[in-house]
C-alpha cells in the first residue's frame, strides 16, 4: 500500500507485514492497555505470540497486513490488526456460504482482508486509537483506519474486508463507511456484586439453583482434583498436558489445531499475569484443562480439553470455576466463548456480538445486504427470547 498523506493533519497510513514493525509500547498505547477494561487479546504480546509461534503466518493463510496511522514524526496514532486470508477458518463469523455462492457465480472470494484477533471470538477494539486524544480526533483516526483498509483492499484486488468482533460503537462507524453490519450472540455471565457463589445462586429460581448445586456436587465426586493456576504457577509441563487436551479436542471437533505448542510457552513468557488455567488431576496426572485470559474487568474463557469424560466436569472447569474466580477477584464479566445455549441455565445470558463487511462487487454486496437484513432481525428476536428463558428469579 502506498503511503497516503492527509495534508490537513499530516497523517500517514501504512501497512506492515509483522507486528514486530511496531514497538509494544506504541501498540499497547493504542490498544487501551492502561484502561480499567483492558482486553488482553489486543496486546502486542498476544499478536506477537501468534506470529512468533507460527500459529499465524502466510503459510497458514493468515498473512499480517497491519494498518498503521502515524503523524509526521512517525509517532503511532492508531492501528488495526489486519490479515490477508486465503480461507475462512478460525474466524467464528461464518461466511463460507458467501464464498461458495460468489465462486459458483464465477467470482474469486479469496483472498480477502480480515481485521480480527485470530482464533479468538472475543469482542474488543479493532480500530485502535491512542487514549490521549479527544473524542473528535479519535473518530477522525478511526475513519482514517477504515479508509486505509478499503484502499488496501482495492490495491490488493481482494473481494472484501471483514471486521469481526468489534465494539458496537465501531460497528456503527463502519456502517457509516459502507460496511454491512452483522450481529451474532454469545453467552456471558455478569457479576452483580456477588460476594460468593452462593450469593449468585440466590439470584436464581429455586429449581435452577438446585440443579447447579447438584451438577457441582457430581462434577467434584469423580476423584478429580481441580486447581486454578495463575501466572507463574503455570509450568511447561502443565502446557504439555494442556496442549494434548487441546489437540485431542480439535481433532474430534474441527480437524485442525490452530495454535502451536510454542504459542502457549510464549503466552506464559509474555502475558503471565493474564493467564488463568483451570486444570484437573487424578493423583498427579493432569486429565483436563480450561484456559482463560484475564482482562481488566473480564475473565475470557478460551479452550477446553481432557482425556476423561466425567459428567459435568466440563461445566465445573469452564463455567463454575470461572465464576468463582470472577467473584473472588471482583471482575465484572465472564465470557465463556462462542456457541452453547446450555450456558443460559448456568447463568450466562445472551449478548449481541458484532461484525462489519465491505464487499467490492456491487451485485454481490446487494445480495449479502439482503441476507444480513433478514438475519439481523432473526438474531435480535432470538436474543430477546433467550433472555426470557434465563434462570434468574422473575421480578413481580
Amino acid at each position: 500500500m502506498n503511503d497516503e498523506r492527509d495534508t490537513e493533519s499530516a497523517m500517514t497510513a501504512k501497512v506492515v507485514n509483522t507486528i514486530h514493525a511496531v514497538s509494544p509500547t506504541a501498540w499497547d498505547a493504542c490498544a487501551g492497555q492502561a484502561r480499567a477494561d483492558s482486553n488482553p487479546f489486543v496486546k502486542h504480546a498476544f499478536y506477537s505470540a501468534l506470529e512468533d509461534s507460527k500459529s499465524v503466518c502466510a503459510q497458514e493463510g493468515w498473512q499480517p497486513q497491519h494498518v498503521l496511522i502515524e503523524d509526521e514524526a512517525g509517532k503511532l496514532l492508531a492501528c488495526a490488526a489486519v490479515y490477508l486470508k486465503g480461507h475462512s477458518y478460525g474466524e467464528y463469523v461464518f461466511d463460507h456460504g458467501w464464498a461458495n455462492a460468489y465462486q459458483r457465480a464465477g467470482g474469486r472470494y479469496y483472498p480477502k482482508l480480515q481485521c480480527a484477533v485470530p482464533f479468538t471470538p472475543v469482542t474488543g477494539p479493532r480500530l485502535m486509537v491512542r487514549d490521549d486524544v479527544d473524542a473528535a480526533t479519535q473518530t477522525h483516526l478511526q475513519a482514517a483506519l477504515i479508509e486505509a483498509m478499503v484502499q488496501l483492499a482495492e490495491q490488493r484486488h481482494v473481494s472484501s474486508v471483514h471486521v469481526t468482533f468489534p465494539t458496537e460503537a465501531e460497528q456503527k462507524l463502519l456502517a457509516g463507511a459502507d460496511f454491512l453490519p452483522r450481529i451474532g450472540e454469545q453467552y456471558h455471565w455478569k457479576n452483580e456484586g456477588y460476594g460468593s457463589f452462593d450469593d449468585f445462586l440466590e439470584a436464581m429460581s429455586s429449581r435452577k439453583r438446585k440443579n447447579i448445586r447438584k451438577e457441582r456436587e457430581r462434577a467434584n465426586s469423580h476423584g478429580v482434583r481441580i486447581e486454578t493456576l495463575v501466572g507463574d504457577d503455570v509450568k511447561p509441563h502443565h502446557w504439555d498436558a494442556f496442549y494434548r487436551f487441546y489437540t485431542n479436542t480439535s481433532d474430534r471437533k474441527w480437524g485442525q489445531a490452530y495454535l502451536t505448542r510454542e504459542f502457549f510457552d510464549l503466552l506464559s513468557q509474555r502475558m503471565a499475569d493474564n493467564v488463568v488455567l483451570v486444570m484437573g488431576f487424578e493423583g498427579e496426572k493432569p486429565v483436563c484443562g480450561a484456559i482463560n485470559l484475564r482482562g481488566g474487568n473480564t475473565l475470557f474463557g478460551r479452550n477446553w480439553g481432557g482425556i476423561v469424560d466425567y459428567p459435568f466436569l466440563h461445566f465445573e472447569c469452564c463455567y463454575y470455576r470461572a465464576i468463582d474466580f470472577a467473584i473472588e477477584h471482583k471482575l465484572a464479566w465472564v465470557e465463556a466463548g462462542a456457541q452453547g445455549q446450555h450456558k443460559i441455565q448456568r447463568g450466562y445470558l445472551p449478548r449481541a456480538t458484532y461484525s462489519a463487511h465491505w464487499i467490492a462487487d456491487t451485485g454481490f454486496r446487494t445480495a449479502v445486504a439482503r441476507f444480513l437484513d433478514e438475519e439481523r432481525e432473526l438474531v435480535a428476536q432470538r436474543i430477546e427470547a433467550l433472555e426470557d428463558w434465563g434462570p434468574f428469579k422473575k421480578e413481580a
